[in-house]
């Protein structure tokens, strides 16, 4: 089976995380497809597959030569549900001609808006009908392991022992919470979740949270002056006190930014949350420092207490880890080569299960799946395009060394 025809079963399965759910799994429907791979790598011959209690699906191939590496793949089950996540109904674009697609919601997938595309000319282009996302991140990553194991079971290839993962709710920040390192089994691993075809990526954000609440003095606006002090409108100077030029919109590379993700309040009180990321760690801690200056600027105005800041640590750039593993990242480049396609490194502009898993203990930077557009009604990948990662997570699987 083509990884393509993998992918098209896959998305079919609602598996939307929600972060208002505490629960793990945080939503049924990846039980659902957790439980659906199980059965497809008992069939296809993964004895050991299975779900533990969390909703994670683990399996193994046992080695069929000595001195190569147990190298682990993982891939993530959810999709975000920040755009309608079903029913996909996806179809299939033959043969590109680099122009716009006219998707069945009436919107086009244009490379005015989307030039990625021109690399796609040519290629059998995956789609949805532009009312939902496709689910290719990171289903697109699901298909490409199972279908690179299935090709190695399939023939008499050297390799080490090869450990596969499938995680829940990796999109709301919770995919490495209960992964099982030492069940796992890996010297090192990588994620399937990159976009485009070459990327290793070893560099991700180092990110924080931030909270901020206001307080105000609810006065009759009859007669209010000198006496109002309105928790709403402290907490737009608030946000006006941090550098504009540092939001997502203004930033890109290793740039990092100060992003505000909510807010809500009224005259009495308000709340402002976001998120701060950078790859740098002093500079992200000078973005927390200047969180709490722009508190101070306002308490020093409206009275200690009109406004707390409350800072959370999330996740570290796991280049520091890493760079003391060089082999891993040779290991995939060789195997990129060796599928004909030059490999590149840049950095993530967001997280990473494997940033987790590398300060965890497991080494584990991200490769690509061929997509495009993630997270969005836009989302597509090339057929062609994942036959290639089959091609390379096979390499990657059977080299006899990282050199």
């Amino acid at each position: 089976m083509r990884a393509h025809e993998r992918l098209l079963r896959y998305v079919r399965f609602d598996t939307a995380s929600s972060e208002a759910s505490e629960s793990c799994p945080s939503t049924p429907g990846q039980l659902i497809l957790a439980r659906a791979l199980v059965e497809e790598m008992l069939e296809m011959g993964i004895e050991d597959a299975r779900m533990d209690g969390y909703g994670y699906v683990y399996g193994s191939i046992p080695a069929t030569a000595e001195g190569i590496p147990t190298i682990g793949l993982i891939a993530h089950m959810d999709t975000v549900d920040d755009v309608p996540a079903s029913p996909v109904n996806a179809r299939i674009v033959e043969r590109y001609d680099g122009g716009a697609v006219r998707l069945e919601c009436g919107d086009p997938l244009d490379p005015a808006d989307f030039p990625e595309l021109e690399r796609r000319r040519g290629k059998d282009l995956i789609v949805t009908n532009g009312r939902t996302l496709l689910g290719a991140d990171d289903k697109a990553g699901i298909a490409e392991i199972l279908t690179a194991c299935e090709r190695i079971l399939e023939r008499p290839v050297p390799h080490g022992r090869i450990c596969v993962g499938f995680t829940p709710d990796e999109e709301i920040g919770r995919g490495a919470d209960h992964f099982d390192i030492p069940g796992f089994g890996a010297d090192f691993a990588y994620t399937v979740d990159g976009d485009e075809l070459g990327g290793i990526e070893y560099e991700n954000f180092n990110a924080a949270s931030a909270a901020v609440e206001f307080r105000g003095r609810s006065v009759h606006p009859g007669t209010a002056k000198g006496r109002m002090i309105n928790a709403a409108l402290l907490a737009m100077e608030y946000n006006a006190l941090l550098p504009e030029a540092e939001r997502p919109e203004n930033t890109e590379g290793y740039e990092g930014f100060y992003h505000l993700t909510g807010m809500s309040g009224d005259v009495e009180s308000a709340r402002l949350n976001y998120i701060l990321r950078d790859h740098n760690r002093a500079k992200l801690e000078e973005k927390k420092a200047n969180m709490l200056r722009a508190r101070d600027r306002i308490n020093e105005r409206y009275g200690s207490g009109s406004c707390a800041c409350e800072l959370t640590d999330s996740y570290s750039n796991m280049r520091e880890v890493i760079e003391l593993h060089p082999g891993v990242l040779r290991r995939a480049e060789a195997a990129y080569r060796a599928a004909g396609i030059e490999p590149f490194s840049a950095p993530i502009r967001g997280g990473t299960d494997g940033a987790r898993l590398s300060f965890e203990g497991l080494p584990c930077p991200n490769l690509a799946t061929g997509g495009m557009n993630f997270h969005g009604r836009f989302e597509c990948i090339a057929v062609q395009d994942m036959d290639a990662m089959v091609e390379v997570l096979y390499n990657l699987l059977t080299l006899k060394s990282d050199a």
